[in-house]
């Protein structure tokens, strides 16, 4: 899947001081990236909107 015209973002809640992080990219059509931010040129793992959100409501309900 080509990735380089992905808008990559990461969380608010991330530190500026170079841990861990993922960045998401979700201004492409029908998937939502997701990928290291310590190494952009790395793999990235991609969902479609539904997998997205369900993985985020689990894991604001503490279910993962």
């Amino acid at each position: 899947m080509d990735l380089s015209s992905a808008k990559w973002r990461k969380s608010s809640r991330s530190s500026g001081d170079g841990g861990t992080c993922v960045e998401v990219a979700s201004n492409l059509p029908g998937v939502v990236a997701v990928r290291d931010s310590k190494n952009p040129q790395g793999p990235a793992l991609v969902f479609t909107p539904e997998e997205w959100h369900a993985f985020l409501g689990s894991a604001k309900a503490g279910v993962i």
